[in-house]
């Protein structure tokens, strides 16, 4: 008889593209872990519960991350499979429905500014974070006059513009700040800041502080 390990899961509703009422459902179910996304998160799982002790907490953060990514991918996959109709199409032969553009678009908005200080954050991975392709994240953002990349970095530039205002940050090198925001390189999060604001990363500390 194969033993069998039963996790308990808890995510927060904002972290899956799945409903939170479907995600309940999807968890109350038994998913196979013999293959496919199952048998990837039952090993991750497996092995987090097994060695996750040894890690260190900062360690045991990040894995927790990655732990909730899986299951979300798993459940969204689940979520998928149970929405679509035998042969792909609904009654009457239409496609069928997908997720609210809107509501689409609002877990896209709220996932961007989560992860703005992650260097990988692009339009791919936000793409992928959402089980969608990239044509379609770009066709989503056509309407509002901006791309997603463009958005990406004006967010950006925006947390650090306040930053470099707020007096407890003033010690703290404009370097870090931009990295704290997703820019991996000072040259080009200053060349893109002057661009945006008509001075310096510089120049704007120092008028903030006067």
């Amino acid at each position: 008889m194969r033993s069998r390990t039963t996790v308990v899961v808890r995510l927060p509703g904002s972290a899956s593209p799945v409903p939170v009422d479907e995600a309940q459902r999807l968890l109350a179910r038994r998913i196979s872990g013999e293959s496919g996304m199952g048998a990837i998160v039952g090993r991750f799982l497996k092995t987090l519960g097994a060695h996750g002790a040894e890690c260190a907490p900062r360690e045991r953060d990040r894995l927790g991350r990655v732990a909730a990514d899986l299951i979300t991918a798993c459940l969204a996959g689940q979520h998928d499979a149970a929405a679509e109709p035998i042969g792909g199409e609904a009654a009457g032969g239409e496609p069928p429905a997908g997720p609210d553009p809107r509501a689409l678009l609002e877990r896209i908005d709220t996932f961007i500014d989560h992860n703005l200080g992650d260097p990988g954050l692009t339009p791919r991975s936000v793409a992928d974070r959402h089980h969608i392709s990239v044509r379609r994240l770009h066709l989503m953002f056509q309407g509002r006059g901006e791309g997603v990349a463009a958005t990406i970095r004006r967010r950006r530039l925006e947390n650090c513009h306040a930053d470099l205002a707020r007096p407890e940050l003033h010690d703290r090198p404009i370097s870090t700040i931009a990295a704290r925001w997703g820019f991996g390189s000072a040259a080009v999060f200053s060349r893109a800041f002057r661009e945006a604001y008509g001075i310096s990363p510089t120049e704007r500390r120092a008028r903030a502080a006067a």
